[in-house]
């Protein structure tokens, strides 16, 4: 497993950067009722869906590196 450098958490923050702007650059509008959609639902919800995104990210992950 090759260590973690300091450049490597940079990259992965300025990718997740680029990704979180795809949406709202694309379509504001799609975003505004996705985030109206998010504000309706409860807390288990959101929870079990950050947990899912976990998970997959992680599997992801592992798979590539």
């Amino acid at each position: 497993m090759a260590i973690m450098t300091w450049q490597s958490l940079w990259v992965a923050l300025a990718l997740v950067l680029v990704i979180e702007g795809v949406l709202p650059f694309l379509s504001p509008l799609g975003l505004r009722k996705a985030y109206g959609h998010i504000i309706q639902m409860d807390d288990r919800s959101l929870r079990l869906y950050g947990l899912i995104s976990m998970i997959a990210g992680a599997v992801l992950l592992s798979l590539v590196s």
